[in-house]
């Protein structure tokens, strides 16, 4: 498949021939199976956006080493550099969806791969010069790009290669960014232990280390992905003669599936979801810490942490899997009406002191967060077909965007307004626990008007040619 650009000019070429979609169409007796993995090798990296948080404190002292100076950054100054990553990850994702689709896997995980390795070797260049803007620069504008191109890289591809199964295929792959922090985390610490010393707290050569392990890793998954040859189907695979209700067999073009309401009702049923759940996901350990004073230490709350990024990272593959079985829809009302009842139990699991109903709540929680993400690739691809869904995709992450801001303004905030109002801080939680399960209503809302998009949507074949010169 070529281009836009390239069927406008004929005589324009490739730079990088061995990049473009016509290069990476599986010759015969090619595994589908190998294609999870490359995604694994690009989401495993990404996800290590997760666990930024570890350099934040030795990034407060790279002047005065044991203990922050007058010149060092401060704590809320570094927290930055993560929201515009994931702010210019929405907006990358958004942007360059449709680039993504038509140019292929293989050169959307490279591009991803450079500019990957180049955020951390540009934030290295920050941490030399101490120069917190350059940082920005780095990790935040060229990393947030290289997280929501590579994020959106595989997904179309996946769900290609297994129409029978395009929920398990994308929590494959999507499972690796919920993942790539378990990695990453211990890694990083390890390696500023390594390159530490008396004048150094070792954050500019571990910048400089990932930077070149995760281009590595990222050049292996664009290496060995692959797309199928038109008319591929896997063996044995027979399309339902009546396809399921809410799955259509139609295309539909990525600038007019943004015009129908079903993009926008998915939009607010994912922004709701991941607002509720990446709150407690970024405040865990203080919530968990305040609400139970005594019983949950910092080791402790750091335990919960780590397991709650293995139950964020499971979620995106059993949740995506059942709604093989179940149907996206009914998966997404299972997310909105069991995290509504979480939601209400927490404060009552505070107010008893119940620390395993807690626990338990806030698990399961973090597993729907993380299956919202890898079910709605599916949902995509049942309402609007899989030619644009990884463009469509791409655009419908800005609903994570906003999330991303929205999730920890309302913890925070409301945390400080009701401590400085005299709230004890083991209850300073609650209202926004409510609030989240009143943000889970509005989803059930959404999903619930969800309905089969009108056949003048669809993507008519002598429609095509005049709906991309159009575009």
């Amino acid at each position: 498949m070529t281009t836009t650009l390239e069927r406008l000019d004929p005589s324009s070429q490739s730079v990088l021939p061995f990049l473009d979609r016509d290069h990476t169409i599986a010759r015969p007796g090619y595994s589908r199976w190998m294609v999870p993995p490359a995604a694994l090798c690009v989401h495993l990296c990404i996800g290590q956006a997760y666990a930024f948080s570890v350099f934040n404190l030795p990034m407060t002292r790279l002047l005065g080493i044991t203990q922050s100076t007058p010149a060092d950054w401060k704590l809320t100054d570094l927290g930055w550099i993560f929201s515009i990553a994931m702010v210019f990850l929405g907006l990358s994702a958004a942007v360059f969806g449709r680039w993504v689709e038509e140019g292929g896997p293989r050169k959307a995980m490279f591009t991803a791969g450079v500019c990957w390795a180049g955020a951390f070797l540009i934030s290295a260049l920050g941490v030399y010069f101490h120069n917190l803007w350059i940082i920005y620069l780095g990790y935040g504008v060229i990393g947030g790009c290289a997280l929501g191109i590579g994020y959106i890289s595989p997904v179309s591809t996946l769900m290609k290669w297994f129409p029978d199964r395009p929920g398990m295929a994308t929590g494959m792959a999507i499972m690796g960014f919920g993942g790539g922090a378990l990695i990453a985390s211990p890694l990083s610490v390890w390696l500023m232990g390594r390159f530490a010393s008396a004048s150094d707290v070792g954050v500019l050569y571990t910048f400089i280390t990932l930077g070149c392990i995760y281009f590595i890793f990222m050049m292996v998954g664009s290496t060995i992905v692959r797309v199928p040859a038109p008319g591929w189907k896997p063996e044995g695979y027979v399309p339902p003669a009546t396809p399921r209700k809410l799955m259509t067999a139609n295309d539909v073009f990525v600038y007019q599936a943004v015009k129908t309401p079903q993009f926008w009702l998915i939009w607010i049923v994912l922004f709701c979801n991941t607002t509720a759940g990446i709150g407690v996901l970024g405040q865990a350990s203080a919530m968990s810490q305040e609400m139970f004073p005594g019983h949950i230490t910092a080791v402790a709350a750091a335990g919960l942490v780590g397991l709650m990024s293995l139950f964020n990272m499971g979620g995106r593959f059993s949740w995506a899997s059942l709604s093989d079985l179940i149907g996206r829809k009914n998966t997404y009302f299972v997310y909105m009406t069991l995290g509504f009842a979480l939601y209400i139990t927490v404060p009552f699991a505070g107010a008893r002191g119940n620390v395993a109903l807690f626990v338990i709540c806030f698990l399961i929680i973090v597993s729907m967060y993380g299956g919202g993400f890898s079910t709605v690739p599916a949902y995509l691809r049942d309402m609007f077909g899989t030619r644009y869904v990884g463009a469509i995709h791409g655009i419908l992450l800005t609903a994570w965007s906003a999330a991303g801001v929205a999730g920890p303004v309302l913890i925070n905030y409301i945390r400080e307004y009701n401590v400085t109002h005299g709230v004890p801080k083991a209850q300073a939680y609650n209202t926004t626990m409510y609030i989240m399960a009143g943000l889970l209503v509005i989803g059930f809302i959404a999903n619930l008007c969800v309905k089969a998009v009108d056949k003048r949507h669809h993507m008519a074949p002598e429609r095509e040619a005049e709906l991309e010169r159009a575009a």
